[in-house]
């Protein structure tokens, strides 16, 4: 039996709007690391089986452009790397790029176990460099 987690995507500031989504695991405890490249391969999956004009992601393709509505892909259609996206997701959680809150707990180490529960939610809440500072 799997377990279902909810997942938010939140940005402070003017980045993209609020985004949720379901993902599941084949156990209820979890490292934040294994919740991570979950969320990537599963992100990277569902968009490069759809090539859409935007992708809706943990982290920026090197390749892609910033918009508000996500990350603007290249006109000729691009596969992304899951590998390359997890390797920069994991540089940004150490770098504080994003910020998991685990049921409003905030998770701070990659190796962290992570119970997962009927009401169980995460938020993936992206952090936006200040200018100038």
């Amino acid at each position: 039996m799997s377990a279902l987690l909810t997942a938010r995507d939140e940005s402070l500031g003017l980045l993209h709007p609020p985004y949720s989504f379901t993902l599941s695991f084949q156990s209820n405890f979890v490292s934040a690391r294994e919740l991570i490249q979950t969320r990537i391969q599963e992100e990277v999956a569902e968009h490069n089986a759809n090539q859409s004009e935007y992708f809706r992601g943990l982290v920026q393709p090197s390749f892609t452009e910033q918009t508000l509505n996500g990350f603007k892909m290249p006109k000729e259609k691009k596969m992304i790397d899951w590998r390359e996206q997890y390797a920069k997701a994991i540089t940004a959680f150490e770098r504080n790029g994003f910020i998991m809150l685990v049921d409003e707990r905030q998770i701070e180490d990659l190796d962290e176990i992570i119970e997962i529960e009927a009401h169980t939610s995460v938020t993936f809440l992206k952090l936006v460099p200040l200018v100038g500072g």
